[in-house]
């Protein structure tokens, strides 16, 4: 399949939902849901609610699954767009450019910044929780927000940001940096993966099969994240590259090299597409999405 014209396609869908679902900036608040609106909708990939819907499409026993599933693609967007918002603040990772654009808080301020993350995240339990959107079972919403809740938060990428923070200039081991990797970036792949297998009906070896999958593309892109920031440029990512030794944050080339890091990638996408042995052709889109992961340039 070429995954660039799925990509396409998937990514038109995110974006005319999340266009639909997302507050208006009129009244009050215009220029609060302004500073929402503008991380949410200043670019990005949109990978981890495009992988939601791939999930779904691999399981799917109804025509109705993408439509179900939108508006918990677009929650996964605004809480990971929240992410980024608080990453790039002066306190965090103190980021100028993100998708090579002016960062929130360089254009709200470090204040409106916070803000506007807080409401993505909050706002995006609201849609989660709606049963206006879409007709998922009381059980399957449920289901999906604990999973969604517990990836976001303390035990899942919240505390993998202040594990990253504690540990820079540290001379820490490899097991912390596999720890910041799964919770920073990992689970909230991996739960993007797994509330689309609730929301399409997968029974539970396909729920197994489909979070072991996602686990390994999350590893395979936190990894890629890091090979990239060594070696591609400012353009090429849209922020600023070699950030992370100028932080000093221990990344996979500081342990293993970077033909050692591709290795790594290479395994965990294999890993990947090994775990959805059994499935069908519904499946390929996750197959393809695990190659682009590990090719991307940016």
């Amino acid at each position: 399949m070429d995954i660039k014209i799925y990509l396409s396609k998937k990514h038109k869908a995110v974006e005319e939902a999340l266009e639909q679902l997302m507050l208006q900036p009129v009244g009050p608040f215009e220029n609060h849901i302004q500073s929402m609106r503008y991380s949410l909708f200043v670019g990005g990939k949109r990978i981890r609610p495009i992988l939601c819907l791939a999930a779904g499409e691999a399981v799917a026993k109804s025509s109705n699954t993408e439509k179900n599933l939108l508006p918990v693609a677009c929650a996964l967007e605004c809480i990971h767009t929240y992410s980024l918002i608080h990453d790039d603040l002066p306190a965090m990772d103190n980021d100028d450019l993100r998708r090579g654009k002016p960062t929130n808080h360089t254009l709200f301020g470090e204040a409106g910044a916070i803000l506007a993350g807080d409401s993505l995240l909050t706002w995006a339990f609201d849609l989660l929780s709606s049963p206006n959107n879409g007709t998922l079972t009381p059980e399957q919403r449920l289901q999906i927000i604990q999973v969604i809740a517990r990836a976001a938060g303390p035990q899942g990428m919240v505390g993998g940001q202040a594990l990253d923070i504690a540990s820079e200039n540290t001379d820490f081991p490899f097991t912390t940096l596999q720890s910041i990797h799964k919770n920073k970036t990992g689970v909230l792949i991996t739960s993007s993966v797994q509330a689309g297998a609730i929301g399409a009906g997968a029974d539970s070896e396909q729920t197994d099969k489909l979070i072991s999958y996602g686990n390994n593309i999350g590893l395979a892109f936190q990894i890629v994240d890091d090979l990239l920031n060594v070696t591609s440029t400012t353009e090429q990512l849209g922020k600023a590259a070699g950030s992370d030794v100028d932080r000093g944050k221990a990344t996979y080339p500081a342990f293993f090299g970077i033909e050692g890091t591709r290795k790594k990638a290479r395994d965990a996408v294999e890993s990947a597409v090994d775990a959805l042995t059994g499935f069908n052709q519904n499946a390929d889109p996750l197959r393809a999405i695990a190659e682009y992961v590990y090719t991307r340039s940016h």
